[in-house]
């Protein structure tokens, strides 16, 4: 079983998108007989917001299917934050997607899978594997 890191964009990517990007990030969400999920409240916080303010329901109704389906879960923690800004300073890697990289790490993922490109700043980290899906 692949423990699988989920960045927001792949969520944000299936459950708005349409098209190539779209149908690749519902290929890695279902694949449930390969894939163990892991996600925090970091990944709540870039995903939940905007669907809520604007009353989109069947979004939220998306994600929390997806929520629902995550086997190791991290809440809020001043450490993560921590840590992920020591990761930032060391790669230039924003903000959240630093703290993303600290979790799926702790959680021992195999992989961060992101929608980020392959140039983007998030592939420099060496914690974890970055998978694209933006290819």
């Amino acid at each position: 079983m692949t423990r699988t890191y989920i960045d927001s964009g792949i969520l944000i990517a299936a459950a708005r998108g349409n098209g190539r990007l779209s149908e690749r990030a519902f290929a890695v969400i279902r694949d449930r007989t390969t894939r163990e999920f892991v996600s925090s409240d970091y990944v709540k916080l870039e995903t939940i917001p905007k669907p809520t303010y604007f009353g989109r329901e069947a979004e939220l109704r998306f994600y929390d299917a997806f929520f629902a389906t995550v086997s190791v879960w991290f809440s809020f923690d001043a450490a993560h934050l921590e840590a992920g800004l020591v990761e930032a300073c060391q790669t230039g890697i924003q903000s959240l997607d630093a703290v993303h990289i600290i979790l799926a790490s702790l959680s021992g993922c195999d992989e961060l899978v992101t929608t980020e490109k392959v140039t983007s700043a998030i592939h420099r980290t060496t914690r974890i594997r970055i998978v694209s899906i933006d290819v």
